[in-house]
């Protein structure tokens, strides 16, 4: 009788997809053969990645055609997010399929699922909009974007003015059903990138969200959706640590979820960078029992869930 699979799901880092078209190209062959790695592992695998970068490429390039045409309407973040699930799909997809051939696997297919996620409107996130994307503008730029489209703009550091949108909490993975389909059929998902496509449901209309939704949050809760046993995100550092930094910085191997808990009180973690991780991987270590977080670098995830690195989160 054959053993059941780890079913993991995996968050990728910004890292992993490079900031530019031929950077991507180079990164997606490193992170396949850390994600086939843990295929050889016996590992089922579903896939979750960031698009900071590319999103706010694509935002910056529609933004350039409406100036240059007046006829082009502004395009909605929710259809930039559209485009960049898809156009990294298409890169790590045929990475995944390339690296599982050059290593024999021909039975499992590759498939990228362009994927909704319900937020609530009533989300605190959207009456204090934080996330910056797009381009640095003047105070005038920025007077005639809030005019025009509706924008929200904040000074940033003194670098500029830029639009900032809400990051409200995902709520609903639309496409849940054709996911989990897809999975456990066997074929490697590539699922919620970005942190999914935000909308909010009004009858049965899904409308775009002017958001980001974190990539980390969204994985937790299409691992939780999917029974997965592990969650692993992976970042730019081998482990977590407190005191980042400073002379008495220590690196955690092993933590329970009221310790991770404790070490977020006490503010270790910085926003928009590891505290969401670590939040991340608490809610799911947390959500059943015998499920663990795993948070560790790319190159390190076939160390990290041989127990080798890595801080493994567990209740």
């Amino acid at each position: 009788m054959e053993t059941k699979k780890r079913r993991i799901v995996i968050a990728l880092g910004g890292n992993a997809l490079g900031n530019t078209l031929p950077e991507q190209m180079a990164a997606v062959k490193i992170t396949a053969r850390a994600i086939v790695d843990l295929i050889e592992e016996g590992c089922e695998v579903v896939v979750v990645h960031g698009n900071g970068p590319q999103v706010g490429m694509i935002n910056n390039a529609m933004a350039a055609l409406t100036r240059e045409n007046p006829n082009q309407p502004n395009t909605p973040l929710s259809v930039c997010v559209a485009m960049s699930q898809a156009y990294i799909g298409y890169d790590l997809q045929n990475a995944l399929r390339e690296e599982l051939k050059n290593r024999g696997i021909e039975h499992i297919p590759v498939a990228t699922m362009v994927t909704q996620m319900r937020v609530d409107p009533e989300d605190p996130a959207f009456q204090n909009p934080s996330k910056p994307i797009g381009h640095f503008m003047t105070k005038e730029q920025a007077e005639v974007a809030e005019a025009k489209y509706g924008y929200i703009m904040k000074e940033d550091a003194g670098r500029g003015y830029r639009r900032v949108v809400a990051s409200p909490k995902p709520a609903e993975i639309i496409e849940i059903g054709a996911i989990r389909t897809l999975v456990d059929a066997g074929q490697l998902v590539i699922a919620c990138g970005g942190g999914g496509i935000p909308v909010t449901l009004k009858g049965n209309h899904l409308k775009g969200a002017s958001a980001v939704i974190d990539k980390d949050f969204a994985s937790c809760l299409l691992a939780k959706e999917l029974n997965a046993d592990c969650l692993i995100i992976l970042t730019a550092v081998e482990k977590v640590a407190i005191r980042f930094g400073k002379p008495d910085q220590e690196w955690l191997s092993d933590l329970t979820t009221d310790q991770a808990k404790r070490y977020v009180t006490e503010g270790h973690f910085a926003p928009g960078s590891m505290l969401p991780k670590v939040q991340a991987a608490i809610e799911f270590a947390e959500s059943k029992p015998g499920r663990t977080a795993l948070i560790t670098l790319l190159e390190k995830a076939k160390d990290g869930i041989l127990g080798k690195t890595g801080t493994r989160i567990h209740s």
